[in-house]
Order: C-alpha cells, then sequence, then structure tokens
C-alpha cells in the first residue's frame, strides 16, 4: 500500500439472566503501575460471575488504593480453562488459560481510591472457579500498599508452526496486523513516513492485542548498491534482521517482502525486462541467503502489489508476474536450509481479487507444484464506501456483496484446492486520509461482516496499520471501539443496527424514534444506559427486528436538548459487542455567504449537532460539476470536508480544478440527521463566491 504525505491509494453486553450461579471475589491486592520505581501502589479487586450452561459473564472492578496511575494492564490465569469470547470497557485477550485485560482510551487514568470497571462475556466446561489472584501491569498482587520497583518483561509463549499442512500454518497466523509506513517508507530511515523507530516494546504490545502474525513491508530501492551486485546495505539488513527476530522471539509468525519496489522499478519490466529481472533476483538471492535458517515461522512475499507500466494488457501481465514469481520461488528453495520448505507467499496482479487475477495466480500454482506456497490478494472495500465518493455513505447490500464476492473467488479458487490465503492487507482507503471519512456505524459494521466472513472463509486477515489504528507511542488504540469491534470479529458476531445515531429536534415535541437492528446470528438481549437497562414497553418496543425508542424516554434522555450527544445507548446482543446509540439533539444546520478564492473555499457553517455525510455538486443545467463528473457525489476529503470546531466546510482546491470558470454551482449538503442544505458557489477565475439558497431567492 502506498502511504505517502499527500498521496492516497487504489461495547458491552450483559446477558439478563433467567438462572445462574453468582460467585464473587474480592481481593485487597498490592500492585505495580507503570509510575516511579517508588509509587504507592495497591488496589482491591472485586470479581463477579453470572453462568449458565456452557457460558457467562463476568464484571471486574479495580479501585486503585496507591498513586493515580495512567495506563493499566490487569492479567490473571483462568483456574478451570475458561475462554474469553467478548468484552467491553477493555481490551481482553488470551493465551490460553492466560487472561490480559488493557485500558481502553476513555479509562486509562485511575485515581487514588477510583475504581475502573470492565467486564465479559466467556465459556467454560467443567467448572467456572474464579480467578483467585491478579496482577497489574505485570507484578503479581501480594497484598498491602507500598513502593514498587517495574516487573521484568516476559514474551508471549511461543509454539513451532504446524508441520506439513499449509492451510494449518496459515490458520494459525490468524489474525495479523501490518507494520506499515515503517521500512516501507520511501526514504532513507524507517521514519521517514512519521512513525516511531520500532522497539522491542511496540512488537511486544502489539502481540498482547491477540496478533498471531505480523506483516513487515520492505522498500529496498534506497538501500542496496548498484549493478550487477546490487549489494544490499548491510546495516539496513541487519535492522530487518533485528526486527524479525524481535517478533519471531514474540511468538508472531512473521512475513517479509519486497513492498513498494513494486512501483519505483519493477513495473519497467515490460521495457527493461533483463535490468529488472537481474535486479530482483540479486535482492531476492541475498535475503534468501541471510535468512536461510530462521524460524519456519518467517516467510516470504515475492512482491507488494505488483503492477506494470506501458504493457501489451493482460496477457504479458500476467506473464511477467508468473515469471517474477517462479524466479523467486527457485532462488528461495535452490537457497537450501529452512528456505527448501518456508511457506512462500506469491500475490496476484495489483493483489486484486478480480477472477482473472486470481486464475492467473491459481495457474502459477498448478505449474510451481509445490505445497507450500501462500496466496495473497489485498481487501479494502467497495471502492465508493471505501473512499465514500459517488453516494456511498453506507456499508449496504452492495458493499457487502461486493466483499463476498471477492472473498468467495479466493476460496473457491485456492483454499477449496488446499492452498492457503492470506490477505495480506485490508482496512478501507479513506484511512489513508484519516478515519473520520467514513462514518463510524457504518465502519464498524464493515469491519464485523469482515471478519466474520473471513473466518466462513477460512482465510487469515492482517489489518494494514500504517500508524493510523495502533499508537507506537502510546502503545493504545485510537479508536478503541474499532478495535473491540475488529478483535471481536475474529471469534464471533456482533449485532449491529441501521445506524448508531437516533437524531431528536431541537424544539418542539419529541417523537418516538426507530432503528432496524440486524442480530446476525445472535439475540437481542436489551438495551442499556450504562450499566443501567431501559425498560422494555416503556422505554422502548422491539416489534421483529424494529427497536422503537419511545418518546417519554427520548425525552428523558435529551435533557435539556443542548446540541449534539445527550446520552449514550448500547443495545446488548447474546454475543460480541454491544452497539453503541447515540441520541443526538439538533437543528437544521445554517450555512451564510462568503467569498474567498479556489485555493482553499470556506463555507461558514453552524452544524447545530448535525453531521455531514456527503455533498453533490451539479450545473444549473442538470450536469455534474467537480471531480468525478459521473456521479454528482464527491469524495469525502477530498473535494469537500467538515470542520466541526472551526464552523466550516471547506472546498478544496481538487474540487475547483474541475469546475466550470463562470458557471455557478448548487451544492446539497446532505446530513445525517436526514437534513439536506442547499448552497451556490460561483468561480470567477481565482476567485469564488459563496451564497445561500435564501440569498438567491432573495435576488
Amino acid at each position: 500500500m502506498v502511504e505517502k504525505r499527500g498521496t492516497t491509494r487504489a461495547t458491552r453486553w450483559r446477558l439478563s439472566l433467567v438462572t445462574g450461579v453468582l460467585t464473587m471475589l474480592v481481593v485487597s491486592l498490592g500492585l505495580t503501575f507503570a509510575a516511579s520505581a517508588h509509587a504507592a501502589a495497591g488496589c482491591r479487586v472485586a470479581y463477579s460471575a453470572n453462568q449458565w450452561p456452557g457460558g457467562f459473564t463476568a464484571n471486574v472492578a479495580v479501585t486503585n488504593l496507591g498513586d493515580p496511575i495512567d495506563g493499566w494492564r490487569l492479567t490473571w490465569t483462568f483456574p478451570a480453562g475458561q475462554q474469553v469470547t467478548s468484552a467491553w470497557n477493555a481490551t481482553v485477550s488470551s493465551v490460553g488459560a492466560d487472561v490480559t485485560a488493557v485500558n481502553l482510551g476513555y479509562n486509562a487514568a485511575i485515581g487514588t481510591n477510583a475504581t475502573v470497571s470492565f467486564g465479559f462475556n466467556g465459556t467454560w466446561s467443567g467448572t467456572n472457579t474464579a480467578p483467585t489472584t491478579f496482577a497489574l501491569n505485570g507484578v503479581t498482587c501480594t497484598g498491602g500498599v507500598g513502593p514498587t520497583t517495574a516487573p521484568p518483561t516476559t514474551a508471549p509463549p511461543t509454539t513451532p508452526p504446524p508441520t506439513g499442512d499449509p492451510l494449518a500454518y496459515v490458520a494459525a497466523m490468524q489474525p495479523g496486523w501490518n507494520l506499515g509506513n515503517t521500512f516501507d517508507a520511501v526514504g532513507s530511515d524507517e521514519t521517514a513516513w512519521g512513525n516511531p523507530r520500532v522497539t522491542q516494546a511496540q512488537l511486544d504490545a502489539v502481540r498482547a492485542q491477540g496478533f498471531n502474525s505480523i506483516r513487515i513491508p520492505v522498500t529496498w530501492s534506497n538501500h542496496h548498491g548498484p549493478a550487477p551486485a546490487y549489494t544490499i546495505d548491510p546495516a539496513w539488513l541487519n535492522r530487518i534482521k533485528e526486527v524479525v527476530g524481535w517478533a519471531l522471539d514474540d511468538g508472531f509468525y512473521v512475513m517479509i517482502n519486497i513492498h513498494h519496489d513494486s512501483w519505483q522499478w519493477i513495473n519497467a519490466m515490460p521495457s527493461d525486462r533483463s535490468t529488472v529481472l537481474n535486479r530482483y533476483n540479486a535482492l531476492w538471492t541475498q535475503l534468501a541467503a541471510a535468512f536461510r535458517d530462521a524460524s519456519p515461522k518467517l516467510h516470504f512475499e515475492s512482491v507488494n502489489e505488483p503492477q506494470f507500466a506501458n504493457s501489451s494488457g493482460d496477457a504479458q501481465n500476467a506473464q511477467l508476474l508468473h515469471e517474477l514469481n517462479a524466479s523467486f520461488h527457485r532462488i528461495v528453495r535452490a537457497s537450501g536450509g529452512n528456505n527448501a520448505t518456508r511457506m512462500l507467499v506469491l500475490p496476484t496482479l495489483h493483489t486484486s481479487a478480480d477472477q482473472a487475477r486470481v486464475d492467473e495466480l491459481a495457474n502459477t500454482f498448478t505449474q510451481l507444484g509445490d505445497r507450500n506456497l501462500i496466496a495473497t490478494v489485498h481487501f479494502y472495500g467497495y471502492w465508493p464506501f471505501s473512499v465514500n465518493v459517488a453516494g456511498g455513505t453506507r456499508f449496504d447490500a452492495t458493499a457487502q456483496k461486493d466483499l463476498a464476492d471477492a472473498f468467495d473467488r479466493v476460496h473457491n479458487a485456492f483454499v477449496a484446492r488446499g492452498i492457503p490465503v492470506v490477505i495480506g492487507e485490508y482496512g478501507l482507503l479513506g484511512f489513508d486520509r484519516h478515519t473520520g471519512t467514513i462514518q463510524q456505524g457504518e465502519k464498524l459494521k464493515f469491519f464485523e461482516f469482515l471478519g466474520w466472513y473471513a473466518r466462513t472463509k477460512k482465510i487469515t486477515t492482517q489489518l494494514w496499520d500504517n500508524g493510523q489504528h495502533f499508537d507506537r507511542t502510546a502503545l493504545r488504540w485510537k479508536d478503541p471501539e474499532l478495535f473491540a469491534q475488529i478483535r471481536s470479529s475474529w471469534t464471533t458476531r456482533s449485532g449491529t443496527a441501521s445506524s448508531d445515531q437516533v437524531y431528536v429536534p431541537r424544539t418542539g415535541s419529541v417523537a418516538a424514534r426507530s432503528l432496524t437492528l440486524n442480530p446476525n446470528d445472535t439475540t437481542f438481549q436489551g438495551l442499556y444506559q450504562g450499566g443501567t437497562a431501559l425498560v422494555r414497553g416503556n422505554d422502548y418496543t422491539v416489534s421483529g427486528n424494529q427497536l422503537t425508542l419511545t418518546a417519554s424516554a427520548l425525552t428523558r434522555l435529551v435533557g435539556n436538548r443542548a446540541y449534539g450527544v445527550n446520552a449514550t445507548l448500547q443495545a446488548r446482543f447474546s454475543a460480541g459487542v454491544p452497539w453503541r446509540i447515540d441520541v443526538v439533539t439538533y437543528d437544521p444546520p445554517v450555512l451564510s455567504n462568503a467569498t474567498g478564492n479556489t485555493t482553499s473555499f470556506v463555507v461558514p457553517t453552524q452544524f447545530r449537532g448535525d453531521q455531514l455525510a456527503t455533498m453533490e455538486a451539479r450545473y444549473a443545467d442538470g450536469r455534474n460539476a467537480g471531480p468525478h463528473d459521473w456521479t454528482p457525489f464527491k469524495e469525502f476529503d477530498v473535494a469537500f470536508a467538515p470542520d466541526y470546531p472551526g464552523n466550516r466546510i471547506t472546498l478544496t482546491e481538487a474540487f475547483f480544478a474541475a469546475v466550470d470558470d463562470g458557471a455557478r454551482v448548487t451544492l446539497t449538503f446532505h446530513f445525517w440527521s436526514g437534513r439536506t442544505v442547499t448552497y451556490h458557489v460561483t468561480r470567477s477565475g481565482g476567485s469564488v463566491t459563496g451564497v445561500t439558497a435564501a440569498a438567491v431567492r432573495a435576488g
């Protein structure tokens, strides 16, 4: 994936039980926190569990009795082999019976005598004995409050890769994560694209999130010498070996590759075949030798997103990629050692899941006749939804079908034949700008569906993260809600709804509002505000999959009806993470007249609690205006962008570059409340005038 500045490319449910057993454990414990070596530390943990045959839900309350802390990790071991299936208010992961709960962004700080609570769902068989000891930040809780010192770190347990079964090998890699915008950065240093230098602690933290494999993209073009040897810079190679070694020590399955070289020089292969092939072969000859005796949990990917410039078409593209993949395969296998049987990853052209591209790679697999091979494609979603263009604001049936069709194609071509598949990168292309390009609830539905469908097709997934998801300095998720959904999708489905927002007008009477529930093979359990259950029949009703909040409940929830979110609810289901529902007070947004220039034109906007979904642009004669003139709906964050704190909507230089000089453009802003507001802009050379619809009527 190309990730450069200025470039882009193509919670919490608790089950209401009729029967159950309540166990309570209150432990006064002395704990070490990530503070100074002499910080006073101690805590009290209250653990309670309600169980039913085969399952249970638990609540954990941690009271800090010592000095204030910022950032916590609670660990324990289940004595009877229980397993956590989903969690809320914390990120909970497990390796065997060992369990780790890590704070989310909003509950990282615990003051003296303050309490943080989280909960989880789990499964059990035989007995459901409560854990007897807990530890915070790696130190066993021994009782008392006093000075502590930081504990030594321990690596997660490692296991040898499955032998003789490529499908089992790749299944053990699930789930995976990409160390993006680091060693793949086009520059002289791993920090060139804004991420910090990789540390062992970073990899430890990623491993603790539950990831079993890590893809380490590497661009080599600026780190080797001239022809004919193309000798790799020893310092760069040693640095890659160091980080690979850390990852293997952590128990990761590790993938390394030739990354942005694909568009920097490999793409010239149609016109300069010999030079490209010699350079490519020289690099893989050196890499194969360097990692010849590395653990079998290391695997190589021949090239990232292969592409060819100025080729004669599909047939030549297919032949050139086959030649690269076959040459890579021959070099690695001939180097001996563990490389003789090492798992090798081969991509489709552009890592596309289109049928023709999949068929081309399948032919290569047939010709090579090697069972220790992995097929790889990338998936960034249905394009209009993935970048929010052409009205693709929702993860609707079209976007779902696009995903299902892609995964079906690679499953049928490879997995059904015993060939494992890795989605080496997945995410949304809008994330290249920032994660707000796609509305939060729609984004959560995409990741919920993707995780589930990949599991049904036995496909391993590796999240693309160029630094926009896991903060590699603070070692925490920038959007904990998003990661909770991703993590849950690895093991179970989660219920969702048609929206995560209920809009209530600022003035006038409050009416009932309805949402459509999407149980996704779960069962709706109830509606909650924090830990308080709303009353079914009084506060809400459910008819089929229609959830209706009553007028009386909404009146209570919006309170004084200040603009914005006045209450947050959770729809809890029998599995997965709860569905958050924000109750929002709003008035129709108000836009104002303005003048400016084409470089960056600002529309003064009083959002009044509402949020922008998309924008249409048309000329008076009905033609579509602006970029992507095949659709009236412009691309979010490319043609326009809202600035809620700044009370403005910006129309970009890219938008006006595709607008006729002197022609009035009618803009229709669509908001998530369902409201639309009309505005008019006219470009005159480098100047722009913007007027409201009311001003046009008055004129």
